[in-house]
């Protein structure tokens, strides 16, 4: 036996095909040395401020002022300005706290499980997917603190956070709400961390390259005092590889825990142990659609097409493909388990979000999450980078309704017909939610223009010349 296998003829194939060394397209196109690399991503940062900047961030002040005006509007008259009232106690609010929380997945997500998976390709655009998560974060918590209506009570004491006070005031620890409180403060803190750790090369690049006193100052402190020793790139990735250990199961909790909100419930539609898991794939499927929704302009903007290549943009819209599926196949599996348990309460909370008052938000949600990712089985498709954004608008669209079908079709057709009820947002609602978008566009311009857009140092690490064994 043995010695027939010891004889055994090597398929000629083998000779032609190694499988270790399958080609992979390469993440920075033309072969760019690492001083065009340095030279394009930090003069981003170094030029003089673009109009259609200033134009843009005009604007986006503009919108973000609806926000605090709306905000302020509501700590002086209460949270009836919301529309909230019964049966949706819960409206705009959670909607948009769900929605924001999904958009801040993609950043870790790149960073995280993509860093501990070895994929290079993240290496473009983790950076900004990662400013992304913070700031979509910033945006989500607005809303959970100012529905508890008296604002100053929030954080002390005790109304979220579990502080000692006099009046013996506790938040209720059985409460998924309070879980979200520990869930999202360590998700953005460990975010943070994370997205400056990474950062510290590069502010050490933009501080050798500044040409005023005040900008060596100002990234000096920030970069504080790298100065690229073996020493320090050492403990640079020890601890960059840390943090991705830390961040990784944080990506899977945080919408897990944000899912418990609903799940936890006995309210029909809600109370489906599929949640988390499907909620999890829907925030990653939407925190893509808002990488590529601002990725593709700034790529188009800057020049940046031999950093962000095809090859980038197909690994994006294939995990779209991807989630999106998983999003649709859970649509699918709540139907299926309202049928199989036959709940009468289940079975209608299904049908009417399909046919009742609201299936007009349910097929813009089928629409956007179901049918539109499917393009991207075709490469023609992926291809286009027009079209790739168009769909990823529709993703973000399509994600928000999913939210608002989950929580608002479910509260206004409860157990009780006698206490049914048409929900509808007001203009404080509508104008408070748009002004996050302002809000999450006034911190991204700033972000573009003082924080380098891409990770340099990474960029560097994935490209041929930075192996030594390369010619």
């Amino acid at each position: 036996m043995s010695s027939s296998h010891s004889h055994e003829v090597r398929p000629a194939i083998l000779d032609e095909v190694n499988p270790v060394d399958i080609p992979r397209p390469a993440c920075v196109d033309n072969n760019r040395s690492f001083n065009w690399i340095t030279e394009k991503i930090c003069g981003i940062i170094e030029e003089k401020t673009p109009t259609w900047w200033w134009v843009c961030f005009i604007i986006a002040c503009a919108t973000a002022s609806f926000t605090f005006i709306g905000l302020a509007y509501l700590t002086v008259t209460g949270v009836g300005v919301w529309g909230l009232a019964n049966p949706v106690n819960w409206g705009w609010a959670i909607v948009n706290f769900v929605f924001w929380i999904g958009i801040g997945h993609a950043g870790t997500l790149i960073s995280a499980i993509l860093c501990l998976l070895r994929q290079k390709w993240r290496t473009s655009i983790n950076r900004a997917a990662e400013a992304m998560t913070i700031f979509a974060v910033v945006c989500a918590g607005l809303f959970p603190v100012f529905h508890v209506g008296r604002v100053w009570f929030a954080l002390y004491p005790g109304y979220l956070f579990p502080f000692p006070n006099a009046n013996a005031i506790w938040p209720n620890f059985r409460s998924a709400l309070l879980w979200d409180v520990f869930a999202v403060s360590t998700y953005g803190t460990v975010s943070v961390l994370f997205w400056y750790i990474g950062l510290i090369p590069d502010f050490a690049t933009v501080r050798d390259r500044a040409k005023t006193k005040f900008r060596k100052i100002a990234y000096g402190i920030v970069a504080m005092g790298w100065r690229g020793s073996n020493r320090h790139w050492s403990n640079y990735e020890m601890l960059y590889l840390i943090l991705a250990g830390l961040s990784t199961p944080l990506v899977l909790s945080v919408h897990t825990i944000v899912s418990f909100d609903f799940a936890i419930s006995l309210v029909p539609g809600w109370h489906t142990t599929i949640f988390p898991p499907y909620f999890v794939a829907g925030a990653i499927f939407s925190g893509f659609g808002m990488v590529i929704t601002l990725m593709l302009p700034l790529r188009a903007i800057y020049g940046l097409q031999d950093l962000i290549t095809q090859y980038h943009i197909d690994c994006m819209t294939k995990i779209i493909l991807a989630t999106g599926t998983m999003v649709g196949y859970a649509y699918g599996m709540e139907f299926f388990i309202a049928a199989y348990g036959a709940n009468e309460f289940e079975i209608f909370a299904f049908v009417n979000r399909a046919f009742g008052n609201y299936a007009w938000a349910y097929w813009i949600m089928i629409s956007c999450n179901v049918i539109s990712p499917q393009f991207f089985w075709f490469k023609s498709i992926r291809e286009n980078t027009t079209l790739v954004w168009v769909i990823s608008l529709f993703v973000n669209v399509g994600m928000w309704f999913e939210r608002f079908v989950i929580t608002v079709t479910s509260l206004s057709r409860d157990f009780l017909p006698s206490s049914w009820g048409y929900y509808s947002p007001t203009v404080v609602d509508i104008f408070t939610y748009l002004g996050t978008f302002g809000l999450f566009s006034v911190l991204f311009l700033l972000f573009l223009r003082f924080v380098p857009l891409m990770a340099m140092a990474e960029i560097k690490a994935v490209t041929p010349q930075a192996d030594p064994h390369h010619h």
